[in-house]
């Protein structure tokens, strides 16, 4: 039916039927229907808010936070993610304690996680320090902050663990009640690290009494010695000689025997330390003073794999060391002597401590609670959930696991599937997540074109975990300039 200008439709007919023309989504064929067989992606930009001041705020959120270190990109929005857990406590607000605890299969990127936040937060002024590095990951990344490196091992560095270290220095600008704080916690960090070094080379827990008697011996020592010049060898001397304050805390009076039965195993267990596997490493002075001027990194990757103790033991000594420091800087600065500054510390491989020796996991638990005031932020490394759950004590499987419940928030690489239960005890995940988790476990492939294996396909992809919020999967993708000091595979390169 066709109308003129000017006429007005007629209602249809009772047997007219009425047709309703569609549109296609892509428009209409023909001449002057203007279809599109091919719609184009709209063009995309990304700059700064400075580039791009006008069109801020945008219109729709990335959904990923922006506060703290740029880490990589989120895999599904491809949305640039920050993460680090100094920026996201202090700044951001987004979690309630400065850690975090990273898992994952070996070769999967998480010391290049690492790595990365310590690059950034040392561009924010935050000092990174490496306690102890095993293979090493961090010693090229320090070496080109300009940070200072530390070996230790046989034949190459020595640490004394009764030298106060630098709380003697910050205890001399101090007065009145922090001065006799600082030095009761020295104290105490002294006693806490031989003890725990007389338990690891024994295999077996210190008792309260023999605690006292190291304790009252390092008291002896202090007042006849400089700090930093007893040794494990005095500490010894003065068990063998038994003075007054000695004997007062065994309540051997001047029964001689009894004296000698309450020290002789404590005694026996010191002078193994000084002529046993560990004596050269602790039974001298230290070597290389530890000093927080500017990055840290104490090199242990000397020390063969297969010497399981004295791996332990180092990392035990690094880390005391290294938080008395901390300790020191810290009451400078509550004093107004000194500004504040942040500390980012790597506590990597935890799992070789933990199963070197009954009791150990209450020494790391005593090194590591740092409280927020202390201006500190922590990552704590290890391969699986299985690590803290392996241990022989009931008592010390609940103390491991809480490390990664008093975290931050949890950063988890490519992981089996049985491995996934453990975790759930602490982070919640969906489904997709328990998926995409175990799709970066996969083994690589072989590349026929370059002839070798590829890389494994979750390399650098990690699922980050608040609490029960959703996880933010990103892929951690590195800079050239960062590449020569993130290669863990030199020798290789070599040959």
């Amino acid at each position: 039916m066709k109308l003129s200008a000017g006429t007005q439709a007629s209602p249809p007919a009772a047997n007219e039927k009425t047709t309703v023309a569609r549109v296609p989504a892509r428009g209409l064929p023909g001449r002057g229907g203007g279809r599109a067989s091919y719609v184009e992606a709209a063009p995309e930009w990304r700059a700064t808010t400075r580039q791009v001041c006008g069109l801020w705020p945008f219109i729709a959120g990335s959904g990923t936070p922006m506060v703290g270190v740029p880490i990589g990109r989120d895999l599904r929005s491809a949305a640039t993610v920050c993460c680090d857990p100094i920026s996201w406590f202090a700044r951001a607000g987004l979690i309630a304690n400065p850690s975090m605890f990273v898992l994952g299969k070996p070769g999967l990127g998480k010391s290049s996680l690492i790595r990365r936040m310590a690059i950034g937060l040392c561009g924010y002024g935050v000092q990174p320090l490496i306690f102890g590095d095993l293979k090493p990951d961090y010693v090229d990344l320090i070496g080109a902050l300009g940070g200072n490196v530390v070996c230790l091992g046989r034949g190459q560095g020595s640490l004394n663990v009764l030298d106060p270290g630098a709380a003697t220095a910050a205890a001399l600008r101090l007065v009145g009640d922090a001065r006799r704080k600082l030095s009761e916690d020295a104290l105490g960090r002294r006693l806490t690290m031989v003890a725990a070094l007389v338990g690891l080379n024994r295999r077996g827990r210190v008792t309260d009494i023999e605690e006292a008697i190291i304790a009252a011996a390092l008291g002896v020592l202090d007042e006849h010695h400089q700090p930093g010049e007893a040794t494990l060898v005095e500490l010894a001397a003065v068990l063998e000689e038994g003075p007054e304050t000695l004997r007062r805390v065994t309540l051997a009076r001047d029964n001689d025997e009894r004296y000698r039965a309450a020290t002789d195993g404590l005694q026996a267990s010191i002078v193994a330390l000084i002529d046993g596997a560990l004596g050269s490493t602790f039974a001298r002075r230290t070597s290389t003073p530890v000093s927080l001027a500017a990055p840290l990194c104490i090199d242990i990757s000397g020390i063969a794999e297969t010497d399981e103790k004295l791996q332990a033991a180092v990392l035990l000594a690094c880390w005391g060391e290294g938080f008395g420091a901390i300790a020191a800087a810290q009451a400078l600065a509550d004093a107004g002597l000194e500004p504040q500054r942040n500390f980012f510390i790597v506590l990597d491989e935890l799992w070789r401590v933990l199963r070197a020796g009954d009791g150990l996991v209450d020494r790391v638990d005593a090194l590591t609670r740092l409280n927020r005031q202390k201006g500190v932020g922590m990552a704590l490394i290890t391969h699986t959930m299985a690590d803290l759950l392996a241990l022989p004590n009931e008592a010390d499987r609940m103390k491991a696991q809480g490390f990664a419940e008093r975290a931050g928030f949890i950063a988890m690489a490519g992981l089996a599937a049985d491995q996934l239960p453990a975790v759930e005890k602490v982070v919640a995940l969906s489904q997709p997540e328990r998926d995409l988790i175990c799709s970066w476990s996969s083994p690589p492939s072989w590349d026929v074109v370059e002839e070798r294996e590829a890389p494994p396909p979750g390399r650098g992809k990690f699922l980050i975990k608040v609490g029960g919020r959703p996880g933010i999967p990103v892929e951690v993708v590195l800079t050239g300039a960062e590449r020569a000091v993130h290669d863990t595979n030199k020798q290789w390169r070599q040959r």
